[in-house]
């Protein structure tokens, strides 16, 4: 892939300490002791920005992430570096550092270039969620809590490859990025995870290894794409489950009845037919992230709205709610909630609703 670093959309690169952070680098001479947070500016909490200063710990997730030589790095949030640093002093052979602050873009390269590391190390100023990443082997970051859902989105579904992402989340929402059916945190986020990666818990991190605390502790998950890719149109994968898990605790067949629900649908499905007649022999693109709904692979969805402008013939919504009654039916999930379902019931019910039609985008 070529994805340059010049090309980032409002972003620039950072690969030395700039004037402003120049003062700021006798602070970092001793790596043991910038470890604790020197309150040189003030730590914005509704921006996620907790250090983590355990050494134990940060040293935990760099041996975790299983770094291997040669390879190339992506941090999100470096933060003043204390993770920065263990990642350049790893076998890796480079790291690239995604930071929105510009005062944290000062610290972290005056602290890497005090240690004689800057040459391992592109600090790259932007918005993670909006920038273009580098190519990357593997994912290490102690992410914002803010931008776990859509962050996860960008790295599974975007046109990034690969092997492993580690990663620092707020331990709620780790629980439900690892749920398998039936569990409780069960939901939209770890169905669509599901479907093309394997994650798992490697361990939690009590809030008390943070400056400042958060009110939450966190939890270390691995997240490993899987090599072939899901056999699905994923942006309509990820428009189906959003109409299923928008309202997870009622069954399907009580999401499908809703005449709210089959309007929406039968607009969709007839615009779907209206696109491909339009571009036939064309291919569709993935869902947009970032930008769009179906970019968001969390669980807090609400109904999908239907502005009822649209003038529909009775028959015509009649036959269609037909189709989705039978689909249901002849894969015996009428009485069946999202949450208990597994990924290949849902896909099994997402074909036979498009054979009959049925389009989610």
């Amino acid at each position: 892939m070529n994805r340059a670093v010049s090309s980032v959309r409002s972003c620039h690169v950072a690969r030395l300490v700039s004037s402003r952070g120049a003062a700021a680098a006798a602070a970092f001479s001793s790596p043991a002791a910038a470890e604790a947070w020197d309150r040189r500016f003030r730590l914005h909490k509704p921006r996620g920005q907790h250090l983590l200063t355990n050494p134990r710990v940060l040293d935990a997730i760099v041996r975790r992430a299983a770094l291997r030589p040669g390879d190339a790095v992506l941090e999100v949030g470096p933060g003043t570096g204390n993770l920065t640093v263990r990642l350049l002093e790893s076998p890796a052979a480079r790291v690239s550092a995604v930071e929105i602050d510009p005062r944290m873009v000062d610290a972290v390269t005056a602290r890497v270039d005090a240690l004689g590391l800057a040459h391992k190390l592109t600090v790259i100023k932007g918005d993670a969620v909006e920038a273009e990443f580098p190519e990357f082997d593997v994912c290490v970051a102690n992410i914002p809590y803010g931008i776990s859902s859509p962050l996860i989105a960008k790295l599974l579904f975007g046109p990034y490859r690969f092997r492993a992402a580690t990663l620092l989340l707020q331990k709620e929402f780790a629980r439900r990025l690892v749920a398998v059916p039936g569990d409780s945190e069960y939901n939209r986020l770890a169905t669509n995870v599901r479907m093309v990666a394997d994650a798992r818990l490697l361990m939690d991190v009590s809030k008390r290894d943070f400056v400042p605390m958060p009110k939450v502790d966190s939890s270390l998950v691995e997240i490993r794409p899987r090599a072939a890719a899901p056999d699905v149109d994923l942006a309509e994968w990820l428009a189906f489950t959003r109409a299923c898990f928008g309202q997870k605790n009622k069954t399907l067949g009580a999401i499908f009845k809703q005449k709210r629900k089959v309007l929406e649908l039968f607009r969709r499905s007839r615009g779907a037919d209206e696109r491909r007649n339009d571009n036939a022999g064309g291919s569709s693109s993935l869902v947009r992230l970032g930008g769009g709904d179906d970019g968001d692979i969390s669980d807090n969805d609400g109904n999908d709205s239907y502005d009822g402008a649209a003038s529909f013939s009775e028959e015509e919504v009649t036959a269609f709610k037909a189709k989705i009654a039978g689909a249901l039916e002849s894969t015996e999930l009428a009485g069946k909630r999202p949450s208990k379902l597994s990924n290949d019931e849902l896909l099994r019910l997402l074909r036979l609703f498009n054979e009959q039609g049925v389009r989610f985008q």
